[in-house]
């Protein structure tokens, strides 16, 4: 019953995240209009002028844009969720209500994660309606456990980043898009990681957006199977199995730090 009872304290969290889409509604256009036209517009860098061919380059483009889209709604939701709270002035009845934090960041994490796959699935349906991509070679089961198994590394990820606000209301939100903005340049969204200098190629191996897009593309281009892309899908997971537990640990330990310090109601 115990479980039943957090199971529900969590969907209400998710329930409320989604009314606060409604009550911002008009943003939310905005950034999703945005969001389409920016990876319809990466999606035609690949098409050749003079005709005939790019269907790959553009698939190639159109999976990082889409795969990026994704991973990165989920780490900024993740990340923001006690910013959120703070613009809100709910961050003190979230963190006093009678609720295990573990429901919270659990409510947290599946808002993310449906919130991103409902904004990628309406991305996917503009791109399909101007490009004709052939997905007849793809292996769509493999790139579907790639899409799972990142999930996790993404939210341990996030929540390693939430922590950020905690410790600094004035700066902790920026560097948590500095950190999103740095595993973009380093993880191959738009290109391979190889073109990067040689001193940032060692980055792109600390950032599970680089395993993410390798084995998706590998399984969408070139119709690997999951034993193919086995290497890159125990990596994903081993990644998320050691980053969950330890950002749920650091979350605890900046939560309070930020009710010893006062800092946990302070506006930035």
């Amino acid at each position: 019953m115990e479980f039943v009872r957090e199971a529900r304290r969590s969907y209400a969290l998710v329930e409320r995240n989604f009314n606060l889409i409604k009550r911002y509604i008009g943003w939310e256009i905005v950034f999703l209009v945005y969001t389409v036209v920016n990876t319809l517009t990466i999606a035609f860098i690949g098409v050749n002028p003079a005709g005939g061919g790019g269907g790959d380059r553009v698939l190639y483009l159109v999976v990082g844009a889409l795969l990026w889209g994704f991973l990165s709604v989920l780490f900024h939701e993740v990340a923001e969720s006690v910013q959120w709270e703070r613009w809100e002035g709910t961050i003190e009845y979230s963190f006093m209500a009678p609720m295990k934090r573990l429901s919270y960041l659990g409510g947290v994490c599946l808002y993310a994660a449906t919130y991103g796959a409902v904004r990628t699935v309406v991305v996917m349906l503009a791109v399909v309606s101007l490009f004709k991509l052939d997905l007849g070679s793809a292996n769509l089961g493999a790139a579907l456990a790639v899409l799972l198994l990142s999930s996790l590394s993404f939210i341990g990820v996030g929540l390693m980043a939430a922590v950020l606000p905690l410790l600094s209301p004035e700066k902790g939100s920026q560097a948590a898009h500095i950190l999103e903005a740095a595993i973009l340049l380093v993880s191959g969204v738009y290109y391979e990681v190889d073109v990067l200098p040689s001193w940032l190629q060692p980055l792109s191996r600390l950032s599970p957006a680089t395993y993410t897009l390798r084995a998706a593309r590998a399984a969408l281009l070139h119709n690997a199977s999951l034993r193919d892309i086995g290497g890159d899908l125990i990596l994903l997971f081993a990644i998320g199995v050691v980053l969950i537990p330890l950002g749920l640990k650091v979350f605890n330990w900046g939560e309070l730090h930020a009710m010893r310090t006062g800092k946990l109601k302070r506006s930035g």
